[in-house]
C-alpha cells in the first residue's frame, strides 16, 4: 500500500507555506498602496475632464493594456530583418529559420522562449501581410518556406 501524505501542523513545508504568505501579502500591501495612489490620480483627471464638459461620462472610459515593447528591434525594423536574412540565404526559409537568422545577426543569445515566440510571430505576421509583395511562399508543405519575391 502507498504512503499516505498526513498534513500536520510540525510538518517542514508549514514553515516555508507560512514564509510565503507572509511575502505575498507584502507584496499585496504594496499594489494596493499603488492602487489608491493611481485611483487617486484617475479621479483628478476625471475632475479636469469634467472642467471641460460636464456632461462626460467617464464610465465610458475603458482601460488601456500598456504594449510591452520588443527590446531588440524597433518598429518597422523586424521585418527588414527578415528580409536581410532572406537576401543572404541560399534557398527558401521556414520561420523559425529566419526567426533563428535574425536573432543570429542581432547577436542575441539570451532570449527567452517567450521573446522567441513573439518575434516568430511577428516575423511570421509580417511574412503574410507582404504575401506576393515582396516576399512570396515556396512551394506547398508545412513548415511554409519563404523566399524574396
Amino acid at each position: 500500500m502507498p504512503h499516505a501524505f498526513k498534513a500536520t501542523p510540525d510538518h517542514p513545508a508549514v514553515a516555508y507555506l507560512v514564509r510565503l504568505h507572509a511575502d505575498i501579502g507584502g507584496r499585496l500591501l504594496d499594489n494596493k498602496k499603488e492602487a489608491s495612489r493611481l485611483a487617486s490620480s484617475m479621479l483628478a483627471v476625471e475632475h479636469v475632464i469634467k472642467l471641460f464638459d460636464p456632461d462626460f461620462n467617464a464610465r465610458t472610459i475603458s482601460a488601456r493594456r500598456r504594449q510591452k515593447t520588443n527590446p531588440w528591434f524597433k518598429r518597422g525594423t523586424l521585418f527588414r530583418e527578415a528580409l536581410g536574412v532572406l537576401r543572404t540565404a541560399t534557398g527558401p526559409l521556414t520561420v523559425a529559420e529566419i526567426t533563428a537568422g535574425v536573432l543570429g545577426a542581432k547577436g542575441i543569445r539570451e532570449a527567452t522562449v517567450k521573446q522567441r515566440n513573439g518575434i516568430t510571430a511577428g516575423i511570421r505576421s509580417c511574412l503574410e501581410t507582404n504575401a506576393g509583395k515582396t516576399v512570396q511562399r515556396a512551394g506547398e508543405g508545412v513548415p511554409m518556406r519563404w523566399k524574396l519575391a
